[in-house]
């Protein structure tokens, strides 16, 4: 192909053809990627729902760390990767999330959805704190078993410092 400028039709056909197509989970299986390809683009427009596939297939797609500032609202309260509007907004207005344009969105955001999506979110933080509770549980079970050791040992500190200063004579002072 010649790098002069505007000559960029090509004659002759691609030199390797590709025998297999690309798989995106074939070597890395982690639950990141599972999770990447079971996702649903629910929200935008056709174009926008092609890109989005386009980017899961081939290994492009990164998911957010943290939530983004909706345009609309200008809250962090967007928690899809390459969304601009977050789902309220994005439904109430009925623009697509991604790229902020009046088209039809081909997979609509139903309320109900909305209220699941903020049941799972409390069940995953609710989840990531389940070691914290584990652990607290376990410091609460340990602190009644030890209130009860303190209660049994302090009985018997009682009983031998008074056998203890009965024994004491005032001789011993010297």
């Amino acid at each position: 192909m010649s790098s002069q400028r505007g000559n960029v039709a090509r004659t002759r056909p691609q030199r390797h053809q590709n025998a297999f197509s690309f798989k995106n989970d074939k070597f890395d299986t982690s639950v990141q990627t599972k999770r990447i390809n079971a996702k649903l683009h629910d929200g935008v427009c056709q174009h926008c729902k092609e890109v989005l596939e386009w980017r899961v297939k081939y290994s492009k797609y990164k998911p957010l760390s943290k939530p983004k500032k909706c345009v609309k609202c200008l809250q962090k309260t967007v928690k899809d990767s390459y969304h601009i509007i977050c789902k309220p907004c994005a439904c109430e207005l009925e623009v697509c999330a991604k790229c902020g344009k009046k088209e039809e969105i081909v997979i609509p955001i139903s309320s109900n959805k909305l209220e699941k999506t903020a049941d799972v979110e409390s069940d995953e933080i609710s989840h990531c704190r389940r070691r914290n509770r584990r652990f607290e549980e376990e410091q609460s079970d340990d602190e009644l078993d030890f209130d009860l050791d303190l209660n049994e040992s302090e009985d018997e500190e009682q009983s031998n410092h008074s056998s203890y200063t009965k024994n004491k004579s005032p001789s011993a002072k010297i």
